[in-house]
């Protein structure tokens, strides 16, 4: 689950990690409310106006700029609420849509009153599967895509691996202020703030943390002037407060539907949609599809209690993408019996009436050979296989 800039900055916060400060608002009226109340708490001069969306490169898009008084806010911050923001991370990039900006964060200019001895600076934290240990990766060069520094400038990347029995060292933190080139308060000030960073993620069981950039002042503070964060999903059941903060305006609504029945569901850019029971199931019907000539276009796990009404409502979150060209059922019966799927899947067939696509139902386990028999009998378009060979053959011909 991803947060917003002002919701990641207030979650840093109460781990003591400094930030730039800042007060939301969703309308210009606030907006300049907002920046009075900020002047009273920050002397700030100048206000930074940032959209509020979840997407990076919000500066390049226009969505980050900055404000010299009070009537420049109410301008500014007018002009960028309801917009359609386009960055390279919005849907379908710069060419795409984009998307429609609710909120705007006002926040103080930090910055100020030295420019030119502020320096900027990458930090991340997250997990490295590979070797089943959480890393800091940090870089001199904060305010840039860090996908391009790694690329054209790798030796300018550091990671620091944490031992996940000892946890985060002290030596670690020095290392990290030492390679950033760091001395004095600000060195110390760096240490902190990556001691607090790293307990911000473990103890909010978060996917990503990611500072950029993370500034260090003229006056050697080290403060979060941005932030990415994305929180693991599994582990929001211990932080209800947490999810709370989600914001379903930001997601696909196809997936915030599946979400709301239960059913685990993400979009993809194919042309053959999927229901399957079992994530692994899943990948390799999709890998199933593919070596078939197809794409797939979806993700779409029913789970073990796939009953008719739970099918229905698989079909009509399919359904509702345009390029679905064929619909491919692969279901193990092992918790669920196949001839109750099968029932589900004629019941739907019958109920929506204006399945125009084809649909391909590969049912093997529990009462299988039922299962079979129901689909062969009813009467509908649906065509059975029983191996994942003629499965794939089937989606092949439908595609032809």
């Amino acid at each position: 689950m991803n947060l917003h800039e002002y919701q990641g900055k207030n979650l840093l916060k109460s781990f003591g990690v400094t930030i730039q400060e800042g007060i939301v608002a969703d309308t210009a009226a606030d907006a300049v409310a907002a920046y009075k109340q900020l002047q009273k708490d920050t002397n700030t001069e100048w206000a930074v106006i940032k959209a509020q969306i979840h997407a990076g490169g919000r500066g390049k898009g226009g969505g980050v700029k900055i404000a010299k008084n009070e009537a420049e806010v109410k301008e500014i911050a007018g002009n960028i609420i309801g917009m359609m923001l386009k960055t390279p991370q919005t849907p379908g990039g710069v060419d795409g849509p984009g998307k429609l900006v609710n909120k705007v964060l006002i926040a103080e200019d930090v910055y100020a009153p030295d420019f030119d001895a502020c320096k900027e600076y990458y930090v991340s934290v997250l997990m490295d599967r590979e070797r089943k240990q959480n890393v800091i990766i940090y870089s001199t060069e904060g305010g840039m895509d860090i996908e391009e520094v790694a690329e054209n400038t790798p030796h300018l990347l550091h990671k620091e691996y944490i031992d996940p029995t000892l946890g985060l060292q002290g030596f670690q933190m020095r290392k990290v202020a030492f390679n950033l080139g760091l001395s004095g308060k600000a060195f110390k000030d760096m240490t902190k703030f990556i001691a607090n960073l790293y307990k911000a993620f473990v103890q909010s069981d978060a996917a990503m943390f990611e500072i950029n950039p993370c500034l260090k002042t003229g006056d050697d503070r080290i403060i979060a002037v941005d932030c990415k964060v994305s929180l693991d999903d599994n582990a929001l059941f211990r932080h209800p407060d947490l999810a709370e903060l989600r914001d379903t305006s930001e997601e696909d609504p196809t997936e915030v539907e599946a979400k709301a029945v239960g059913l685990n569901y993400v979009k993809l850019d194919g042309n053959v949609g999927c229901m399957v029971n079992g994530a692994g199931l899943a990948m390799a019907t999709m890998d199933i599809i593919k070596l078939s000539g197809g794409e797939p276009a979806n993700f779409l796990d029913v789970g073990g209690t796939a009953d008719a009404a739970r099918v229905e409502q698989a079909f009509k979150i399919i359904l509702k993408d345009p390029n679905v060209k064929a619909i491919l059922i692969n279901i193990f019966g092992g918790i669920v019996r196949c001839d109750r799927v099968a029932q589900g899947v004629v019941d739907a067939y019958k109920n929506m009436g204006n399945i125009n696509v084809p649909i391909i139902v590969r049912l093997q386990g529990t009462n299988a050979d039922i299962a079979k028999v129901i689909i062969d009998e009813s009467g509908l378009e649906v065509k059975s296989a029983t191996l994942l060979k003629e499965a794939a053959d089937a989606v092949k011909a439908v595609l032809a």
